[in-house]
């Protein structure tokens, strides 16, 4: 009878270490109604999750609609472009290139490009292959983004080109800006060492090995009547769904497509440390192999640039960590104790969010079809919180509290700037006046035409970019932009010389929620006389 009593004891307690490991390792049970949450909260279409952990896919599940009122449902499947995700697929490219002995880290940029130039002869110079992928230039925030955002017609070539003509914003190495221009010319860096294209060595040393058989680094490559979501944004607040922007010509900063059950098997080989395991991936390879040597792993998450760190509101503060930094093409900061090594994307209409903490050996993935960030920090934290079993945080109520109080202040800045305004004040010249051909150093040419009696502004290379001035005050107009979904309006301010004649044309952004890659604030336009060709 005790040795019974021993054996289903024993047996018990197996059950019970078996549950407990089931608790690790699978996702949290209320996750399906915490999304409907969030779907309805955020007012997000659709969305897809993955959750590893352990080496192994706990989860890989799509949400709602790929495109408001249409029935076809977001699966595991399901495409969305990852945007800025990509530039850890960059990076990664990079260390495999490394690993290979075909570039340093510390390479000067000029060794693999020898026409790369930056504005400062010296930062040309001294700029290596690690500064391009860490934020510390010298370049502003965003700088030169108005080349390829909205769609431009500059090809990858013409962007490198152009760099050395934007000035910088702080001393190089000095400051963190964000910035995607550079990682473009990481992306030919890759090129140059490999003696292929970005596109290519992606597809065949990354997704091949991965199986990543339905992710692409072109919206080219979406068919009509694929399984990939429509983007959706509110526009003069309705939402709606909003054309896919082709940002080809800097696709090494942001333009792959993939899916969750895809993503997942990304997240567990950098949880591995770029080891993939056999039939892990279904990669098609038998055997154990490699991405990337554990050395780069260890590099590529190593502290580059370090980033102040923020002061969350109070309803978020769960959020304060000890540090931020940046590394190479990964976030790092920390959470509850935990190194968390993390990226977002953000495209016009999608924004995405990969989270790894790599001592949980746990990693998440959100991806969505709405510019509602909330929607997917709220997902990734409320997932985070239940493997290290935390208190419950209201994550929704947190993040959606946090967007209306960003509104609201964008609001009343916009608010005082009408207060402000001269409305009753006229323009120096007559209309006419203001009209003709300007141009910037980086980006190119501009035209203002008086088209039925009011001003057009056209950006040459941008043709999404077509605003009508209304006067504001003085010599300065607003550019309200014929495509509003751009969210974008500008003010833009002319100066005059002592005869009246105009020296020059800025532009800055009017609400403070601009998207930052709408960098109007670095340009700087002069009148293109009539007998001159504008650069181009």
């Amino acid at each position: 009878m005790k040795k019974n009593l021993l054996c289903l004891f024993a047996f018990c307690l197996i059950l019970l270490a078996s549950a407990q490991g089931l608790a690790q390792t699978e996702p949290p049970p209320d996750l399906d109604d915490y999304v409907a949450r969030v779907l309805k909260e955020f007012e997000v279409p659709g969305l897809a999750v993955a959750v590893v952990k352990e080496g192994k896919v706990a989860l890989a599940k799509g949400y709602g609609a790929r495109k408001i009122g249409e029935p076809a449902p977001v699966d595991e499947q399901t495409l969305f472009g990852i945007a800025s995700n990509t530039k850890a697929f960059t990076a990664a490219a990079l260390a495999i290139l490394v690993d290979e002995g075909k570039l340093s880290w510390d390479d000067p940029v000029t060794k693999h490009l020898p026409g790369f130039q930056m504005y400062d002869p010296y930062v040309t110079r001294e700029m290596t292959v690690r500064d391009l992928l860490t934020h510390r230039s010298g370049l502003g925030l965003g700088a030169g983004d108005l080349m390829f955002f909205p769609p431009t017609t500059f090809t990858r070539e013409e962007i490198v080109a152009r760099l050395r003509y934007i000035k910088p914003a702080t001393s190089f190495r000095s400051k963190y800006a964000y910035d995607n221009v550079l990682y473009l010319v990481a992306g030919q860096v890759v090129a140059a060492a490999s003696g292929k294209s970005w596109d290519d060595f992606i597809k065949e040393r990354i997704f091949a090995s991965l199986g990543m058989t339905a992710s692409n680094t072109s919206v080219k490559d979406l068919r009509s009547g694929g399984n990939f979501v429509s983007p959706h944004q509110k526009v003069e607040g309705r939402l709606q769904p909003v054309p896919y922007m082709n940002i080809d010509n800097t696709a090494p900063a942001g333009a792959i497509n993939s899916n969750v059950a895809e993503m997942a098997k990304w997240m567990i080989v950098l949880l591995d440390e770029g080891a993939i395991r056999s039939g892990q991936t279904g990669g098609g390879q038998k055997g154990d192999r490699r991405l990337f040597s554990q050395r780069q792993s260890r590099e590529m998450w190593l502290a580059q640039t370090p980033i102040p760190a923020g002061n969350p509101p109070p309803q978020l503060s769960a959020l304060r960590s000890n540090f931020t930094a940046y590394g190479l093409g990964w976030g790092l900061s920390d959470y509850r104790g935990y190194k968390v090594v993390s990226h977002s994307g953000g495209l016009l209409g999608m924004v995405s969010r990969v989270r790894l903490i790599p001592d949980l050996k746990l990693g998440i993935v959100v991806l969505t079809n709405q510019e509602a960030g909330g929607a997917m920090e709220a997902i990734s934290h409320h997932i985070i919180d239940y493997y290290m079993k935390a208190p419950a945080t209201d994550w929704i109520g947190g993040f959606r509290s946090f967007a209306e109080q960003r509104l609201a202040q964008a609001k009343e800045a916009e608010k005082k700037q009408s207060a402000a305004r001269n409305a009753d004040s006229k323009p120096s010249l007559p209309l006419a006046k203001y009209a003709g051909r300007y141009n910037d150093a980086w980006y190119g040419e501009v035209t203002i035409a008086p088209e039925e009696g009011k001003l057009v502004l056209r950006f040459s290379r941008t043709p999404g970019l077509i605003g009508d001035l209304e006067h504001w005050q003085y010599d300065t107009f607003v550019a309200r932009w014929r495509d509003r979904s751009l969210n974008a309006d500008a003010f833009v301010t002319f100066a005059l010389k002592p005869d009246g004649v105009i020296e020059q044309m800025k532009m800055v952004p009017v609400s403070p929620l601009t998207d930052f890659s709408f960098d109007f604030q670095d340009l700087l336009f002069t009148p293109v006389p009539s007998n001159v060709s504008g650069k181009q």
